[in-house]
């Protein structure tokens, strides 16, 4: 699976995109406002309730933002290790493992997003709520990600599905990522040439007509989540 719209019927998916969006940005100033171990405990908690409203297990983030943890786990094992005995000081390397665990966190939440929002619902919050040529240029922007993104995800798995039946992965690991980067740049070059044809060919539209977006009862949680939030972080 890639991270993109997957209905499954979540309860998330009966929100206002527009309350989850600004649960998202609650949670992700809180996440930054209390980094402490009990700070992050709370909001292991809030994460994993956005999940389970998502329908979508943590295994799942985890192995989607793969890309990602090397850099969250390298970063703490680099700012403990020492160049003489006692050559890794564990009190170095808890900030950083803190701040690493406050940004898997930010990413599951905005997976849970992802997961359960339509792009046409994402471009009409952005452009409810930022008026204007700027809300259409960034809701657009934003419905273009949420589209492509997923095709690229595809395509770099199709690309190394396709070294593997090669016996591409016996190759050196610089060769490999030199081969999996060259051509997934070359079709995503590609991909973006036709996707600009079939812009034009569709007649594409600055002020499209966009999904009518209403606050109802389910989001009251939400909502009420959302103030929580940001009273916390501001305490």
């Amino acid at each position: 699976m890639t991270l993109a719209y997957r209905p499954t019927g979540a309860f998330a998916e009966s929100l206002d995109p527009r309350a989850k969006l600004g649960f998202q940005a609650a949670f992700a100033v809180a996440a930054f406002a209390h980094t402490t171990p009990r700070g992050l405990a709370v909001l292991t908690v809030v994460a994993a309730l956005a999940l389970a409203a998502a329908r979508t297990s943590p295994t799942w983030v985890v192995s989607e933002f793969r890309l990602a943890l090397p850099f969250l786990v390298g970063s703490p094992l680099l700012a403990g290790f020492a160049l003489g005995p006692p050559w890794f000081v564990p009190g170095d390397a808890v900030a950083p493992l803190l701040a690493s665990y406050r940004v898997l966190l930010v990413l599951a939440v905005g997976a849970a997003y992802v997961r359960t929002t339509p792009a046409r619902d994402s471009r009409a919050a952005v452009q409810h709520l930022v008026p204007g040529r700027p809300g259409q240029f960034l809701g657009m922007g934003i419905a273009f990600v949420f589209r492509f993104l997923p095709v690229l995800q595809a395509d770099l798995r199709s690309i190394r599905s396709a070294m593997a039946a090669r016996l591409g992965d016996e190759r050196p690991l610089r060769e490999r990522m030199q081969l999996v980067a060259t051509a997934g740049l070359a079709r995503a070059f590609e991909r973006a040439d036709r996707f600009a044809l079939a812009l034009r060919a569709r007649c594409f539209a600055w002020n499209p007509t966009l999904p009518p977006l209403s606050v109802g009862v389910r989001d009251v949680p939400v909502l009420a989540g959302t103030a929580a939030l940001v009273a916390w972080s501001l305490a």
